[in-house]
């Protein structure tokens, strides 16, 4: 599968296509999770869980684009197919996969990782290190909110590729 294909929202199928749009939105995770640890080295208060939410929300929607699994790709899926995106998505946590991103979701998602937000509130108020750690706590926790996003999707894509027929050889 190309790379213009899968922009556009097909689904991969091949374990091959799965794993190279895997790898393409690990590298996307890794870009915003710098950005988002440059914000949090600022030494303003709040100005950082703003940011992360919007950016956040950005990588969300870019994941399930390029994996497929927006609302509105899943809608058009035949409907026994839709059923096992939606199954796949549940049963592996996946949460935010094929769904329309809202700040209240993304909210509820970083509050699970309060702890680790909390800490890297506080230490804005450490002149330079406190910076450093903003910076690297909030990267930690982009990241891994990231990576388990794309797994999950990852995870979706390989379950619909089972349930989908092989492509036809090309001659």
């Amino acid at each position: 599968m190309s790379a213009e294909a899968t922009q556009w929202g097909a689904i991969p199928v091949s374990t091959q296509d799965i794993s190279d749009v895997r790898e393409r939105c690990r590298q996307m995770v890794r870009r915003k999770a710098m950005m988002a640890a440059g914000v949090s080295a600022l030494p303003i208060p709040g100005i950082d869980v703003v940011s992360d939410l919007s950016m956040f929300a950005k990588l969300v929607d870019d994941v399930n684009t390029s994996f497929g699994l927006t609302p509105e790709q899943i809608d058009r899926l035949q409907p026994s197919h839709k059923l096992i995106a939606y199954k796949a998505a549940v049963g592996i946590g996946g949460m935010l996969v094929g769904k329309i991103v809202s700040r209240e979701l993304l909210l509820g998602v970083f509050k699970r990782m309060g702890m680790r937000s909390a800490a890297k509130s506080a230490t804005k108020f450490v002149p330079i290190a406190g910076s450093i750690a903003a910076a690297g706590i909030g990267f930690a926790v982009f990241r891994h909110l990231g990576y388990k996003h794309v797994e999950a999707c990852a995870n979706v894509a390989r379950e619909l590729s089972g349930s989908q027929p092989a492509p036809a050889p090309a001659m």
